[in-house]
């Protein structure tokens, strides 16, 4: 075993914490885990780019830092526009020779909100000209940082402050936007979702994502005790409910073919994972068996993309 790694079975994990310990985080809080993971996967040698959003206020109060790599903090909207200068940047000084030695990595980081609503358009753009850089959303499926407000990445039935639940509403009355499947229309080289729940999984599609050439996008599914309303010591499980109910599938897309990463022979039923949250707590059966006939839908659509390819090999 290296000095500064450590063993997990056939499997060597970084001793080294380029996300450290000492930050704000919520009790609990799964993002900052996934942030801490991705930090493992990303190593030294990587430039990041972070929105406005809870990682960079629970990280960064100055005059203090979480971050022990190069670290930037851009607005909400405008995270993949600036890692895009960042990478034309560094590409120019090489070709100019003014960049000796490794290039590093750009790596560009956000919420859903910073993604799926007010980012898709710094996004979109930056997919579709092709700059090499990783984009990874951690989604925990509304604005967290300023109240527990709605976004297009809030599921079905979930209630929040501005969407509450009530005699005449259900909580959130539009399904989840499928970030990923956006994200793989714009024909790039590598998709993939992931949960710290499933850490090598995660790992491994971070680091596999960072070296590919051109644009890659991982969407990370991070359980909020806050806003979700669920006993901090019970996020990881959530996290793994979420993957084997089916609500949240890990799969990849490489060259436009879809790959699922936990195949499962039968899903558990969605009631196990939305029990345990209190968001959800006010859902009839009729509501809740709604939620299960989508989930099984959509998941046996996935299991027909993966199958299909699966099939062709």
């Amino acid at each position: 075993m290296m000095a500064d790694k450590i063993a997990f079975g056939k499997r060597l994990v970084t001793k080294e914490e380029y996300f450290s310990s000492g930050h704000r985080a919520c009790v609990g809080c799964a993002e900052a885990l996934a942030v801490r993971l991705a930090c493992k996967a990303l190593g030294p040698n990587v430039i990041i780019v972070n929105a406005t959003g809870c990682m960079e206020v629970v990280s960064s109060q100055f005059p203090y830092t979480a971050w022990s790599v190069p670290w930037i903090h851009t607005l909400f909207e405008n995270t993949a526009a600036v890692a895009s200068g960042v990478e034309a940047g560094l590409k120019t000084m090489k070709r100019k020779g003014r960049w000796p030695g490794q290039e590093p990595q750009v790596v560009a980081m956000a919420g859903d909100g910073g993604t799926s609503d007010i980012g898709l358009q710094a996004l979109s753009g930056a997919l579709e000209r092709g700059h090499d850089f990783l984009y990874i959303c951690f989604d925990n499926e509304a604005y967290m940082n300023t109240g527990v407000q709605r976004s297009s990445a809030t599921p079905f039935g979930a209630a929040t402050t501005t969407s509450p639940a009530g005699k005449e509403s259900i909580g959130q009355v539009t399904w989840k936007k499928n970030m990923p499947a956006i994200a793989a229309a714009h024909d790039i080289p590598y998709v993939a979702t992931a949960c710290p729940s499933y850490p090598f999984d995660l790992m491994d599609k971070v680091a596999k994502g960072v070296a590919t050439p051109g644009p890659a996008y991982v969407h990370i599914l991070s359980v909020c005790p806050t806003g979700w309303r669920c006993a901090p010591e019970l996020a990881v499980e959530i996290g793994r409910l979420a993957v084997q109910t089916g609500i949240f599938p890990l799969y990849e897309i490489e060259g436009g073919q879809y790959k699922l990463n936990v195949k499962l022979s039968k899903l558990k039923p969605v009631t196990e994972y939305l029990k345990l949250q209190g968001r959800f707590g006010h859902l009839s059966e009729a509501t809740i068996k709604e939620i299960q006939d989508r989930v099984d839908r959509e998941y046996a659509k996935l299991m027909e993309k993966a199958t299909a390819v699966a099939g062709s090999s």
